[in-house]
Formats: structure tokens, sequence, C-alpha cells
């Protein structure tokens, strides 16, 4: 018997093997055919995780399995290195954020490595190398000149505990996406990169995106939210001095104007900064500075209490001029949506329900659903926003509302005001440009300068990299490069004066928005990228990576992919075109006596009297079992991967991550599931070794072990293609079975037939388990490294199966099986089963009524 396979051992010496031969570096001139798989790279915050062990090890499957098929594999991995923690560490630790983040890829590279993941290093990219963010700034310069940068000042998102800006995508219910912190209001001039500019396209090809999960694609649509709609006059009764004489409001709904009970204005309306103006408006000015602390995203708004201030002004109705409607200053509508107003109709909009609720507005339902009396329909505290037919509403009465729209569009766009039309159909989105101005110190600076006489000034193509000072303090809050006179001093490239630098850096979603095509050729050091070489490559044939990035990093890669287009870095619109969601690794939690949390490593389970418990290894004590959840630091039901390879095995690790469940689920971690694999990764060593050692010559079982090892390699085929990799590791753990039970049957196999079957099984689990997979290679005799070797070809004859096995239900119970051939007709399966005792006796010697053959699926006999 071979001795037990040692990781320890074997996993160093295949790594260095690897690496010695440099199997995983990819070349731009293989003329075979291409396939880039890459997951979203990692933050460097000092240590992988299991997330991070799980999501790679599914790309290496993809990555592994694709170069033995034959094709050029591109597998490269990086660093998304700027970002807030690394100055939140340099003001704990009093160290350069540079060197913490330098030191974390260290560290986190050596533990990749230590997983055996099929990557080429000689590509590694960091976000926060000058070499990388050259080139992004190179193409923000770019941009500018094709008109898809703005510069303005504009209410923005301001994260009081971060000192910086935030994106409304990066407000997750109000609060900082990092800090937790109650976003404010606070208007500042930003650099911004014109997303809008792409919206219809952004929308429109998501519909091609066919190997995009359904949720992501849904997801996209609506954040960018396109909505037809009629933009309405509404004209003021009496206009105060110095605004306009009307209010324009943007509607999907112009099918309910008879149900309008008010209109409502933003707190930056021209109106109310006009109304606000007067020295008398005292409580108008102290509602909108309570207002501003909710903050600018929707969700922060949709969440708040909805509030209002009586203007005391009113509008005419579009469709009737003596009927008037209040105005009011509301906390619930954004200046950035639409037009900045909105009228309201309680009746079938929730939002405006409450609001007229609370301010006794009262509402009027013009919408009456199928199924309801519109002489009795009322509406009190829920909305109807569903369709129906129109009431209440004069010449709309009894339309659809499809019908009332196009009825009230036709009429207002004929009708007009001043001289112009009423009312024009418009196509609104609710996706708003992307602000990338961020007051920080570690990310990319914007590379511009600031000049008294001649403006905004581009730096120079020749000048770049625009790189961060050296020293820096973070002594004080805020942005450190505001601080840095000799920094931020500099000569105006254009007049020679006296000039400032930019001090604002950029969003650290644009260093990750290109970094996918910097990979095709990231020695390049005059350019971003090769446009004919992106083009070869893009788009990436399958992204993993997790369903958290859905609206920011994927929606602005798609969008810095069209922009590259425009400037000549690339040819192609999408830069994904298969997509994964991987879920999540999640695991008990643990509490003592005193409510603190316990890490698992300091955790003994025990089963007393049927119950599973817990108790800590050194005190003693007995512990509380918690909920499964997603492993977090705050909470230590985290796992350490060098814990579990240095007692088990990179290959163990990465089994136990591809076995446990379908990969869009989350997987429990549980150190039963991981002895488990640890326990397949010694019976793979063993079969390998009684194959190797096997003297049997052609016997009867040959044909039996070379069907299960073929029907094995077909499914694990299909199933990687499908990214269904738990199902791979079934298919596994059937063929280990088959070889098995052949070794143990009286008349062993023969020695080419086991060999065969042991050699396909080794082959299967290679993308899985590489490590543990070269050692049985060797074992075998195999030539060469299985890393580089074909995939085996199927078959398909041994597919083929002889006869097939169904179930028997009686009357809908299953009373047996029975097996036939593949070939029978249902006269030969119904004679079958009526000779079956367990038929027979179910029948208590009746003839059956009838017996119904579902053709290799199932028999029912009714009785």
């Amino acid at each position: 018997m071979a001795e037990r396979y040692n990781a320890k051992d074997s996993e160093p010496h295949w790594q260095a093997v690897w690496a010695e031969r440099d199997i995983y570096r990819t070349r731009n001139d293989d003329p075979r055919p291409k396939y880039y798989v890459l997951e979203m790279f990692p933050y460097p915050s000092g240590r992988i995780h299991m997330g991070h062990v799980r999501n790679y090890a599914m790309g290496d499957v993809v990555a592994r399995y694709k170069r033995a098929r034959g094709f050029n594999v591109l597998h490269p991995m990086g660093w998304d290195a700027f970002g807030l923690p690394a100055e939140n560490a340099a003001m704990q630790n009093k160290v350069n954020p540079r060197e913490w983040t330098y030191a974390n890829i260290a560290t986190m590279r050596a533990q990749l490595q230590s997983m055996g993941l099929s990557l080429d290093w000689s590509r590694e990219i960091a976000t926060c190398d000058p070499a990388y963010y050259k080139h992004q700034q190179r193409m923000f310069l770019d941009f500018l000149k094709a008109g898809l940068v703005a510069r303005r000042t504009a209410k923005v998102n301001w994260d009081p505990v971060d000192h910086t800006v935030l994106a409304n995508e990066q407000v997750i219910d109000g609060r900082g996406w990092r800090s937790g912190a109650l976003v404010e209001q606070r208007e500042l001039t930003q650099w911004f990169l014109k997303i809008t500019d792409f919206a219809q396209d952004l929308t429109d090809r998501l519909d091609t995106l066919d190997r995009w999960p359904e949720k992501v694609r849904l997801m996209q649509k609506n954040w960018i939210g396109r909505s037809e709609g009629l933009e309405v006059r509404f004209a003021l009764e009496s206009a105060p001095t110095g605004a306009a004489s009307e209010v324009k409001v943007y509607t999907t709904r112009p099918d309910t104007l008879f149900g309008a009970k008010f209109l409502a204005i933003s707190i930056d309306h021209p109106l109310a900064k006009v109304l606000a103006g007067d020295e008398a408006a005292s409580g108008l000015r102290a509602f909108i500075e309570e207002c501003r602390r909710i903050g600018t995203a929707q969700e922060a708004i949709d969440t708040a209490d909805k509030l209002g201030f009586d203007t005391g002004l009113r509008v005419r109705h579009p469709l009737d001029p003596s009927w008037t409607l209040p105005v009011y200053v509301a906390n619930f509508v954004l200046m950035e949506y639409g037009t900045g107003a909105v009228f309201g109709c309680p009746a079938h909009d929730q939002r405006d329900l409450d609001f007229a609720n609370k301010y006794g507005l009262g509402n009027t339902p013009v919408v009456c659903p199928p199924d309801q009396d519109p002489a009795s329909f009322v509406v009190t505290d829920t909305a109807y926003d569903g369709d129906g037919r129109m009431i209440h509403s004069r010449f709309l009465d009894g339309m659809t509302t499809d019908a009332a729209f196009a009825a009230v569009a036709d009429r207002l766009e004929a009708e007009t005001l001043d001289g112009t039309a009423v009312a024009q159909r418009k196509v609104q989105f609710r996706l708003r440009d992307w602000g990338i101005s961020r007051q920080r110190y570690w990310g990319c600076p914007i590379p511009v300068i600031h000049c008294d006489a001649c403006g905004v000034v581009p730096v120079p193509v020749a000048d770049l990299p625009v790189t961060l000072p050296e020293e820096v303090s973070f002594d004080v809050p805020g942005n450190p490069l505001e601080r840095d006179a000799a920094w931020r001093t500099i000569s105006c490239p254009t007049c020679g004066a006296a000039a400032r630098r930019e001090t604002d850096t950029m969003d650290t979603f644009v260093d990750s928005s290109w970094y996918y095509a910097r990979f095709t050729a990231p020695w390049l050091d005059d350019a971003p990228t090769d446009p004919k070489t992106a083009d070869h490559w893009l788009a990436v044939d399958q992204y993993i990576g997790g369903i958290e990035h859905a609206i920011l990093h994927l929606l602005y890669s798609r969008f810095f992919m069209r922009a590259m287009r425009e400037t000549g870095w690339a040819g192609i619109d999408e830069p994904f075109a298969g997509l994964f969601t991987q879920g999540m690794v999640v695991h008990e939690t643990y509490k003592d006596a005193s409510g603190a949390w316990v890490q698992p490593a300091e955790i003994r389970l025990a089963s007393e009297d049927g119950t599973r418990k817990a108790f800590h290894v050194k005190t003693g004590a007995a512990l509380s079992i918690g909920p499964i959840e997603k492993m977090s630091k705050s909470k230590k039901n985290v796992v350490d991967p060098d814990d579990i390879i240095a007692s088990y095995g990179a290959d163990t690790a990465r089994w136990f991550m591809l076995s446990d469940s379908p990969p869009e689920r989350d997987v429990i971690w549980t150190e039963e599931g991981v002895q488990g694999a640890s326990r397949f990764v010694q019976r793979v060593w063993r079969l390998a070794n009684e194959a190797a050692e096997h003297q049997g010559s052609d016997g009867p079982t040959d044909l039996g072990v070379r069907k299960a090892a073929h029907k094995a390699l077909s499914a694990v085929g299909e199933d990687i293609e499908r990214l269904r990799f738990n199902r791979c590791v079934a298919h596994a753990y059937e063929l280990a079975n088959a070889i098995q039970e052949a070794l143990n049957a009286t008349t062993k196999p023969g020695r080419p037939a086991l060999l065969e079957a042991t050699g396909i099984l080794v082959q299967i689990i290679a993308p899985m388990m590489p490590h543990l997979a070269e050692a049985c290679w060797a074992v075998l005799g195999r030539d060469g490294l299985v890393a580089e070797a074909a995939w085996p070809a199927v078959e398909a004859g041994l597919l083929v199966e002889d006869s097939v096995t169904l179930p028997v239900q009686v009357n809908g119970r299953k009373r047996a099986d029975v097996t036939v051939p593949t070939d029978a007709d249902a006269a030969m399966v119904e004679a079958a089963v009526l000779s079956l005792d367990a038929v027979q006796r179910a029948l208590d010697g009746k003839a059956p009524r009838k017996v119904i053959v579902i053709p290799r699926r199932i028999v029912n006999v009714v009785a």
C-alpha cells in the first residue's frame, strides 16, 4: 500500500515545477483560439479570505480546462490598490499608504500562489503603480478632449467620516458604502465622466448580454431608468419677482393629471431659491437646511419622512386653467432627476399619498382597477398604481391608461402657452453622470492644472504621470494634497505663470473600469493599450465576481469600454461577454457567556444527547452557537486559508469550495465538509497507486469501467462549460466508485482499461485539484505534466446505454424498479413490469386497468 498523500510536500514541489517551466505565461502571438477568463481582482487588504479561495478556484477550473481543450488562455492577476482603507491604516499605524499597500500585496500574492492558481504573473498590475495610472491619466485627457468629461458645481454626497464625495451608487441606505456614516449634501465643483451620453446604448445592449445573470441585467436596467413621458408646463398664478412664470414637470403618468392635488419642487429648484432669498422666508430657509441633511441618494430620500413647505403659490392645471394647485417645496424631489418638479397624484402613487395624507390634501382616484366598481372605489392609505379604466377624468373616462396617456399627450402638445406647446413627449433616464472627484490622497491624481489666466489646463502628455508626493501626513482630517504647497504649486504649461495642480483624485472605481483591457498588453509604456491586441482578447469570455458590483463596477466598466472606443483605445463595446456571480462563503457564529464573538479556530464541537454543542478549546467553557452568516472579521467567524492549506492542502480547500453547493449559492464552511474532501484526496491517491501496480489482463469488467470513465469525462466537460462545478465533483466521485468496484470485483479489469479510466479520473480532477493530479499523473507513468496534457477525447460509442432502469409506480406509489433494454418497446416494458413480484403483490392477483409507459422515465400501473 502506498504511503498517504502528503500535500505539504507535494504542493510546493509542483508549484515550483510549473514556475520553472513557465507554463502559464500567455503569448499574444499564439495562433490557437483565444479564451480570456478573469476574476474580479482583489483589494490588498492584508490577507486573502475563503471568499477569495472560492472565487479564484472557480476561475482556475475554467482556465485549466480551456487550456486542455486547446485554447490560448489569458488568466491574469492584479491589485485594486488605491482607496480609503490604506489611508485609514496610515493614520492608525503611522505608516505611508504605499508601504502598507505593497506589504499587503506581497503577503496576498504568496497566499494566492500557494493555492496553485494557473495565473500569468508576468502580467501582474497594481492600480497604485504610476506605470498603471499614467495611462489612466492619459485616457482622462483623451476623454476630456472628446467631450466625455465635464467640470461643474453640483450637489454631492459628502461622507463626514471619510471626508470625501461619494457617487449615488456608493450611498447605501443613506450611508457611505465604506464608513457607514450618514451622508450630507454639499455643493462642490466636481469632475464628471459623462456616462449619460451612452444611457440609451447601455440600456439597449443589455439585451445582447445573454450570458449575464438576468438579475444583474435587470438591476442595471432599473438603475439606468429609461422612461418615456411628458414634460408639462404649469403656469404660475402669480410668479414672484425674479422667477419664471411657469414650472416644468416631467411625468410618466400624464393619464393621472385629473387626480393631481399638488405640485412639489426640489429645494434646489430655481423657484425655491428665489423664494428662499426673500428676507421674510426664514421658515423656508430652515426647511431647506433640514432637507440637506438627508443626502442626495435616491435610497435615502425614499426612506425619509415625506416633508413639505407650502410656498403659498399656486399653479394652473394644464387641462383646466380655472383649476389651481398648491406649490410645495418637498424633501423627496431631486433637482438632478427630471426637471426638479413633480405633480402629486396621491391616489396612484404611494409617496404622493403619504404626503397628501400628512398635509390633508385629499385624493381623487382616476384609475379604477379591473375588479372594482368605479362608483365605490376609494383610496385611503394604500395607493393603486396598476392599470385599469379611467374615472373622474372628464374626456378620458372609460379609456385604458395607455390610451389616456396618448390622449393627454396629443391634446397638450396641440395647445400652447405663450406661443409654445404646453407639453412635449420626452425620454428621460434615472442615470446621472459619474462624479469621480475624491478629496483624498491615495488615489490617481486628476491631470489638470488651474491657472488664473488660462483656466483649466490639461497636463501635457509628455509630463505624465502626475505622481503623488512621497511624504504625506494624515494628522489633520481632510485631503493632504490640499496642504502640500510644494506639490500643489506648478507653472502653467500654457503661459508659464504660477498655477495650481488639481488636488482631487479619481474615484477608485475608475481604476477598476479598464484594468481588464490593460492586462492584454501591460508592458506597454507609451499607450494604455494596443488596440489591435485589446480587440483580439476582449471581450472577457468569462468574468467572475460578486453581484454586489452589479451597478458600480460592472456599469462603469461598460461605460469605459465605450469611452475607450470613442477615443481609439479599443474597438469593441462590451467588456464582459460572460458574467458569473458566485455566492458567498458563510459560517456559524459563536459567542461566549459575555456575548463576545469567538473564532472557529478556538472552538471544539461535540455531540451530547444528539445535540451539537460548542466549547472553548483552551478554557473548556460552553459557547452558544449562533446563526450561519457571511464570514466577517467583526463576528470572528472567519477561517484563515493559510490554516486550511497548512492542515489539509490547497487542493482540499479548492475541492470543498467547489463541491459543497451550486456555485451561485452561498457555501457553508464546515470542518466535516473539509475532512470529507481530504478523505477523497487520499482515496484518489490510493486508486492511482493501485492502478499503477495492477497487472490484470483484459477481462469482463473492462467495458463497464471504460463506460463509466467516458460518461464522467463527457459530463464533466459539459458541466465546466456551464460552471456547474459541484456537479463536476459528483461525477468524479461516481467514477472513483466505479473504479473501486471494478478493483473489488472477482474478475479484475484489464490493465489498459484500468489505466485509461484512472487516467481520465486524474484529468477530470486536474482543473480542481491540480497538485494531486500531477502527483497521480506521475504515479501512472504518464509523460509530461497533466497541466499541459490535452483533454481526453470522448468515445461516443461508450456513452450509449444498453439498458435503462425505470421506477415503477402502482396507483402513484413507487413499488419497484425495472431494468429493460434501451430499445424495448412499450409492450416489452409492460411485460417486464407485470412480471415483478412487487407489482403482483400490489395488484393482489388482479389485472391492471392500465399500464402507462413514459419512455426512459417512469412506468405507472393503475390497479
